[in-house]
């Protein structure tokens, strides 16, 4: 099966949609073969600010209509607990919300940004989706995510190289309770180092230390940075060090 194929099939979807590479272009081929689309993106705890900017971006590109649904995921103490299968619980909770908005908007057909890169092994949250019935019709088409690039770099959508981006609560260890204040304090450290233009890093929070992790590349950047940046981190979190232990891009 093609992706046009696909909504051949099933003309009518609603998507969870985050704004990001995958979901982008799923919405971009949604779009152009489906008949009756809306985007639905979930506001919470865990995601920053630039990702709904760049949700609302694309949407008004694609002429998309996007839905907002504001969800407080910390309410849910088997999330906020933060155990090993945090995500399953996470996505009950997302999709959840999804499903009852798009079901009352008149959408059966549930779709997700799932690609055919995605490890379904590793993922818990996979099996949530599984257990509500959402498809994932670039993981059924068999499209990378290296192929997602190179399409949507050719629809001419901006997200074709946009960095891939976890949600914000994998920056903190399992077993370690999850609050907003230390979420924010990842929000705001990693905002200010985007800033200075580092890429595909990523502040871990361990106890309010934080952890920077960072391509070889970028730490030249780093060191002509270091007393800014120090100054900076130092206002939500005791200490700042490098992860030693990183690849080079």
């Amino acid at each position: 099966m093609n992706i046009e194929n696909f909504f051949k099939t099933y003309p009518e979807v609603a998507i969870a949609f985050s704004g990001g590479v995958d979901s982008a272009y799923l919405l971009c081929m949604a779009k152009r073969y489906g008949k009756r689309v809306k985007a639905y993106y979930v506001r919470s705890e865990f995601q920053p600010e630039f990702e709904y900017q760049d949700a609302c971006k694309i949407a008004e590109q694609l002429e998309a209509e996007m839905k907002v649904i504001y969800l407080k995921g910390l309410e849910d103490h088997k999330v906020r607990e933060n155990p090993q299968n945090r995500c399953y619980f996470c996505k009950k909770n997302i999709f959840g919300n999804i499903l009852e908005e798009a079901k009352n908007d008149g959408f059966q057909v549930i779709l997700d940004g799932t690609n055919a890169s995605d490890d379904a092994g590793d993922r818990p949250g996979m099996k949530a989706l599984e257990e509500m019935k959402v498809m994932s019709p670039l993981r059924l088409c068999g499209l990378t995510k290296e192929e997602i690039r190179k399409r949507s770099k050719k629809e001419g959508l901006f997200t074709w190289d946009k960095p891939a981006y976890a949600c914000l609560a994998t920056r903190i260890p399992t077993g370690e309770l999850i609050t907003e204040e230390k979420l924010q304090a990842v929000e705001r450290a990693e905002g200010y180092l985007f800033s200075l233009g580092f890429q595909d890093f990523r502040v871990r929070s361990r106890e309010f230390h934080a952890i920077l992790q960072l391509p070889f590349s970028q730490w030249k950047l780093l060191v002509e940075n270091r007393e800014k940046i120090l100054q900076e981190l130092k206002k939500d979190f005791r200490s700042v060090v490098l992860d030693l232990e990183v690849r080079d891009e």
